[in-house]
């Protein structure tokens, strides 16, 4: 199980998460729903030990990731996919996925190389292995940054708006593969503004602001007129996004 207790962050005076407890089984879609500054990175940057607490704790299958040699185990079982790629411009497409698991796994480099292809080809890149990221499309990277999340063969996926660089053509690509890797049992925590794709896979709904997280409700549950009856800022932000 992720599980986030009582986290805080702060930067300098701001507070950037305030006392956020959040749960995930393994097998769950857990969608992140907040308008910009809410904390919704924030709180994916501090489940993968990027950023420190504050104030809480966080924990992926009980290891701590506040604690150093906690950090390694649980980032061993938890990946994460950017905003931005964040792909190794020097290094090729396989090397740029088999990296993390020849260095933190200790595989052996035929294994990881054969994973490496394999999950290229699920994502129609199979013929780009020995490409490097300037020579290929926002679409094809954000792939490849998948790929590289899931050589770690990962208890949980961690995904920090992951289409908000693309272009509606390339998001749709991309959110297609998300959406075989939900049908698929693949736990993920899905940072993200496309509303109605998270509507379609999550099994949960959190939903931030100012740091807080307001609700957290079965999905089904998050889109009945009640709740935006009971939270004005909710049905304000669906009003907005579905306007967008």
């Amino acid at each position: 199980m992720l599980k986030v207790e009582k986290v805080c962050k702060d930067f300098g005076s701001h507070r950037v998460l305030d006392g956020v407890d959040l749960a995930i089984e393994p097998g769950q879609v857990v969608s992140v729903l907040g308008s910009s500054g809410s904390g919704k990175s924030t709180l994916i940057r501090c489940i993968n030990g990027l950023e420190k607490l504050d104030a809480g704790r966080i924990t992926i299958d009980d290891f701590d990731v506040s604690k150093p040699r906690d950090l390694t185990e649980a980032r061993k079982r938890s990946a994460t996919v950017f905003q931005l790629f964040n792909l190794y411009p020097h290094l090729t497409v396989l090397q740029n996925i088999t990296l993390a698991p020849l260095e933190v796994l200790r595989q052996p480099r035929a294994e990881a190389e054969h994973r490496a292809v394999v999950l290229l080809e699920q994502v129609g890149m199979g013929d780009k292995a020995s490409a490097y990221p300037a020579q290929l499309s926002g679409g094809q990277r954000q792939r490849v940054g998948i790929c590289r999340a899931l050589a770690m063969n990962p208890r949980y996926l961690l995904l920090d708006e992951v289409t908000s660089a693309l272009d509606p053509e390339m998001t749709a690509e991309v959110l297609a593969i998300l959406a075989r890797l939900a049908r698929t049992g693949t736990t993920m925590l899905f940072v993200t503004h496309e509303v109605e794709f998270a509507r379609r896979i999550s099994n949960r709904i959190v939903f931030l602001e100012h740091g807080r997280l307001l609700v957290d409700l079965p999905t089904e549950a998050f889109f009945a007129p009640e709740v935006g009856r009971d939270h004005p800022r909710i049905a304000q932000f669906l009003s907005k996004m579905r306007k967008d």
